[in-house]
């Protein structure tokens, strides 16, 4: 059941009631008698899942991730076909 906060306008006294959202609000100050108004609070809001923090959207950084790279290009392959390019640039020469 959802929790109620009223004010009187009168006395300036602010009560809670735990009504049912079919219940009707109540009108009279329980202390005084007078007329009184619902407050509306803000509600909470859960953020629920990925993607609502900022560390939820960054990649993860890891020395493996470096290595793979290095490893997919092996260094010995380009300097191979720098070798034979130039070799081929000479003999057309």
């Amino acid at each position: 059941m959802p929790l109620y906060e009223y004010e009187c306008n009168g006395c300036g006294v602010r009560f809670e009631r735990l009504q049912s959202i079919n219940d009707e609000p109540i009108k009279k100050c329980p202390e005084c008698g007078e007329e009184v108004r619902r407050l509306i609070q803000p509600v909470g809001i859960i953020f629920k899942g990925k993607g609502f923090y900022v560390t939820d959207n960054r990649k993860a950084k890891s020395s493996t991730s470096v290595a793979k790279k290095e490893d997919s290009t092996p260094t010995s392959s380009k300097q191979e076909k720098t070798a034979s390019s130039s070799k081929s640039s000479k003999k057309s020469s």
